[in-house]
């Protein structure tokens, strides 16, 4: 072993190699563009109801549907963006603010972050929750002003913490004396609104707004768009973007996976001190972003998926032939005896099965035995060693990292 190796002057070595980029920012998720191609007709729906408020008017509220990807968040940043300039210019007070409750959850948390976007310091935690409220209504009715609230994944919001928060903020407008409050609800789930409370929906009284996903070749337009920002000149072959808009399209249209595809491909080539970028880098791009997809998505299951989902990984490292819907509960069951977790029924985790081969973390046949009914027949179809260490970083509290399987007849 080399123990002469010198590290200094490492990082002079690094950054004086050919960049290939001028900005990785605008293939990023967070970037508006001053365009926005293919939304011009949820663009000009949206505004049309949003322009209540440059009249003093109180706006709808409104639902926006579609999947991951097709620009919900993106357009009514921009939109908002567009509408605080044009109230700015005609003297009209009109704020925005934005929540984004896959990370802001719970009710309190809602409101003293919009206390905080109007000016209230709430603490994090340790108010009533009708303090905090009560601190927000204030803080907007401190004068007459316009404002429009956007929740994105409302739907996470709800999951975790009810419907109240929602009805609360449409029914603001009724204790308000100045200000006019509108909501922007945004939601992949197009169920969403099925499961609000029959008052929360009669309150909300909103219009929906659905994005439809973008085919390859309106993923490739917003690529070309990006890339003219992003790289220098002539740094890519002239098929990277239609392949990343291809092989983006195959996943419901999704732009966000489209602009990771590129900004990868280019990283990589980047690290290399490649001149250009290849289909090689784009393919490695891919099997990076796919694994790392993977790992959040486990990372983010509930308690009892993961426990399921570890069952299934101690099964497979036991060289089983068949695994089958009996094999998995019968250790699931011991699993959660050992971490005093409640044990659910066999039809709950039929269903839990079911979600994991949706994501496709599990594949998972069903097969008829006969006069004995029907089994699913049960596979991992990602890597055992990877997922294992993300599961134990959330398990190994609960004791279970050594737990020894009971030994039971191969199936």
């Amino acid at each position: 072993m080399d123990f002469k190796t010198s590290f200094s002057g490492i990082f002079e070595s690094l950054v004086t190699r050919e960049p290939l980029f001028v900005s990785k920012e605008v293939l990023r998720h967070s970037y508006t563009p001053d365009e926005l191609p293919h939304r011009n007709k949820e663009i000009r729906q949206l505004a049309l109801i949003l322009s209540s408020a440059l009249r003093n008017e109180e706006s709808s509220n409104i639902l926006i549907y579609g999947k991951s990807g097709t620009g919900k968040t993106i357009v009514s940043r921009f939109l908002c963006k567009e509408l605080e300039r044009t109230a700015k210019k005609m003297g009209i007070p009109v704020k925005t603010a934005y929540i984004n409750c896959e990370i802001t959850d719970t009710q309190y948390r809602v409101l003293q972050n919009l206390a905080e976007c109007f000016g209230e310091k709430v603490p994090f935690t340790g108010w009533p929750t009708d303090k905090v409220y009560r601190t927000f209504v204030e803080s907007l009715d401190r004068e007459h002003q316009g404002v429009v609230i956007i929740l994105d994944e409302v739907d996470r919001l709800v999951q975790k913490s009810g419907d109240d928060i929602i009805y609360n903020l449409t029914r603001m407008n009724s204790e308000l004396k100045k200000a006019k409050i509108s909501i922007i609800g945004i939601s992949n789930d197009l169920k969403f609104r099925d499961y609000l409370d029959a008052r929360v929906q009669s309150s909300l009284s909103e219009e929906s707004v659905v994005f439809k996903p973008y085919d390859a070749r309106q993923l490739e337009d917003i690529l070309n768009q990006r890339a003219d920002l992003a790289f220098k000149p002539d740094v890519m072959d002239e098929y990277i973007i239609p392949l990343c808009s291809a092989l983006a399209a195959r996943e419901h249209g999704d732009a966000r996976k489209a602009l990771d595809l590129l900004r990868v491909s280019g990283e990589i080539a980047e690290r290399e001190s490649a001149p250009r970028i290849t289909e090689k880098h784009v393919r490695r791009a891919k099997d990076r972003i796919e694994a790392d997809s993977i790992v959040e998505a486990v990372r983010s299951l509930p308690t009892q998926s993961k426990v399921l989902l570890y069952s299934i990984i101690l099964l497979e490292e036991r060289k089983r032939r068949i695994i089958t819907t009996g094999d998995v509960y019968d250790l699931y069951s011991s699993l959660c005896r050992k971490t005093g977790l409640d044990i659910l029924t066999q039809r709950r985790i039929s269903d839990l099965l079911s979600e994991l081969d949706l994501m496709g973390i599990i594949d998972s046949t069903v097969v008829s035995k006969g006069r004995y009914g029907r089994t699913r027949q049960i596979h991992l179809v990602v890597p055992l060693v990877g997922i294992r260490i993300v599961l134990e970083d959330d398990i190994r509290l609960n004791g279970i990292t050594n737990f020894e399987p009971p030994q039971r007849r191969l199936g």
